[in-house]
C-alpha cells in the first residue's frame, strides 16, 4: 500500500505581528481579549478575523486593556488557550491582573511588542525598555516567564513557545518583542503539525470530592479543570490553602509561595532557551536578546572576519534568567558585551551573575533607532 505523501510545509511572507497571530493558532488558542495599541495593533486586528473562523474560536474586544487582562484571565480559567497583546502603556495597565493571574496559576499569553517610553513615549518607535517590568512589574514576591523573539520566524515559534510553557507550568507568559520585529516582513514557514509539541494543561482524573485546585503534587503544578466542568474550583487572589480559600496561617502561605517558584525553578532547563554562536573560543561574547541580537550576530561574524574570536549568547529566554549559560561562557571570554535599547536593563542581570570576574561593557540606546552591527562591531574590535 503506498504511504501518504508528506504534506510540505507552507511559506508565507509575514510581519512579526502576523508571525505572532500564526503560533497562537498553531498552539491552540481559541480566544483573545483585548484592546488596540500601537505597535501591536495587527496582532488584534487579525485575531477579529482569524478567531471567529476556527472552531470554539471566540474575539472580544474590551474598553481598556486592564479589561482585557481580565477577559483573558477568565477565558483560561474556562478551560480556553487564552492571550492578549499590547504595548508599554497597556502593559503597565495590565499589571495588577498580572499578579493575579500568578497567585492563581491562570496560564495565559501577554504578547507586549515594546516601545519607546516611559508613559506614551515613543509609540511607533523600538525599544527595550519593558524587560525589568515584564519580571518585577506587578507587586510582591512572584515567579514568571519571559520570552523574547529577534526575528520573524521566532515571533511564531516562542508564541507557541510561550503557549506551552503557559499551560506547562500554569503560569502567565510575556514574549516581549519590538517594534522592528514586529513591522518587519520575512519569509517565514508554517510549520507541520508533527513538526512541534503542542502542551495541554493537565487536567484532574481523580473523582470531584476529592480534588484539591492547589494541592502540592511532584511537579508542584497541580491539575487545573475548566470552570463549569464538575470540580468545585474557588478563584481568589488572596494568599489562599491547597482548597483555594483565603488563609493567613504562616505555614500555608509559606508553602504555598514556595511552590509558585520551585514549580518553575526546578525545570529550568526546559525553561531558560538560549543559543550560543561562536562561543567555544571567544575571548569576547556579546549578550543580546531581541531585535538587537540580530545585530550582534552579523556582528560577531564581521569581527572573526577580522581575526576577533568573538562570540554570542542570544537569549530566548530572559527570565528566569539563564544564569548557567552566562557562566558558561564568562568561563571562556575576558570581556562580556551587553547592548540593549535601554539603560541596561538586562545588563543587570548579567552583572549579579558575573559578580566582577570579567569586565562587563554596556552599549545602550535610548532615541528610538535601533543598534546597529556597525555599532557592535566597533566595540568588538576595540575591545
Amino acid at each position: 500500500m503506498a504511504r501518504p505523501k508528506k504534506k510540505s510545509n507552507k511559506e508565507i511572507f509575514a510581519l512579526g505581528n502576523e508571525a505572532v497571530v500564526e503560533g497562537a493558532l498553531l498552539a491552540g488558542c481559541t480566544f483573545y481579549a483585548g484592546y488596540p495599541i500601537t505597535p501591536s495593533s495587527e496582532i488584534m486586528e487579525i485575531m477579529a478575523q482569524r478567531l471567529p473562523q476556527i472552531p470554539n474560536g471566540a474575539f472580544i474586544q474590551m474598553e481598556d486593556e486592564i479589561g482585557g487582562l481580565g477577559a483573558v484571565i477568565g477565558g483560561s480559567l474556562a478551560g480556553r488557550k487564552a492571550m492578549t497583546a499590547t504595548s508599554g502603556p497597556g502593559f503597565s495597565l495590565m499589571q495588577e491582573h498580572l499578579g493575579y493571574g500568578c497567585i492563581t496559576e491562570t496560564p495565559l499569553v501577554i504578547v507586549n511588542v515594546m516601545r519607546g517610553g516611559p508613559s506614551t513615549g515613543l509609540p511607533t518607535s523600538p525599544a527595550q525598555g519593558d524587560v525589568q517590568q515584564a519580571r518585577w512589574g506587578t507587586h510582591g514576591d512572584h515567579s514568571i516567564i519571559v520570552l523574547s523573539a529577534s526575528n520573524v520566524q521566532e515571533c511564531l515559534d516562542m508564541t507557541i513557545e510561550a503557549f506551552n510553557l503557559a499551560e506547562k507550568y500554569r503560569s502567565p507568559v510575556v514574549l516581549l518583542i519590538d517594534e522592528i520585529t514586529a513591522h518587519t516582513r520575512e519569509k517565514i514557514i508554517i510549520p507541520n503539525e508533527d513538526e512541534f509539541e503542542v502542551f495541554n494543561r493537565i487536567v484532574p482524573t481523580m473523582p470531584p470530592e476529592w480534588y484539591k485546585p492547589y494541592e502540592e503534587t511532584v511537579r508542584g503544578v497541580p491539575p487545573m479543570p475548566a470552570i463549569g466542568s464538575g470540580y468545585r474550583f474557588h478563584v481568589t487572589g488572596l494568599t489562599h490553602d491547597v482548597n483555594g480559600f483565603p488563609t493567613s496561617r504562616p505555614d500555608e502561605v509559606r508553602d504555598l509561595n514556595e511552590r509558585l517558584f520551585r514549580k518553575i525553578d526546578q525545570f529550568l532547563h526546559d525553561v531558560q532557551i538560549v543559543d550560543e554562536i561562536d562561543t567555544d573560543d571567544c575571548d569576547v561574547c556579546v549578550i543580546a536578546y531581541g531585535t538587537v541580537a540580530r545585530s550582534a550576530e552579523l556582528a560577531v561574524k564581521q569581527a572573526r572576519d577580522l581575526g576577533v574570536k568573538a562570540g554570542l549568547l542570544k537569549l530566548s529566554t530572559l527570565f528566569p534568567y539563564p544564569r548557567k549559560a552566562t557562566e558558561r561562557v564568562m568561563a571562556r571570554a575576558k570581556t562580556i558585551i551587553v547592548p540593549e535599547m535601554n539603560m541596561g536593563q538586562m545588563s543587570r542581570e548579567v552583572k549579579r551573575v558575573n559578580n566582577g570576574q570579567v569586565s562587563v561593557r554596556t552599549i545602550n540606546k535610548v532615541d528610538g533607532q535601533i543598534i546597529t552591527p556597525a555599532e557592535i562591531l566597533k566595540v568588538l574590535t576595540r575591545v
